[in-house]
């Protein structure tokens, strides 16, 4: 699983007043603060994820 493609994702504009489904997929990207970066594995579901809130999201790789 080493080999796996992953995508660097970045919040850059805060979640507060955004809407639930929104904030729950930054949840799951493992998105926190502001300016809170983590690595997810390119998958069909994770993309979808980053997709969505794409116009909240720094996407790299």
């Amino acid at each position: 699983m080493s080999d796996a493609k992953k995508v660097k994702v970045t919040l850059v504009k805060s979640l507060i007043g955004r809407l639930e489904s929104h904030q729950a997929c930054a949840r799951g990207l493992g998105l926190r603060k502001l300016n809170s970066s983590a690595e997810v594995i390119d998958t069909p579901a994770n993309r979808g994820m980053i997709n969505k809130i794409s116009y909240l999201l720094k996407v790299e790789g």
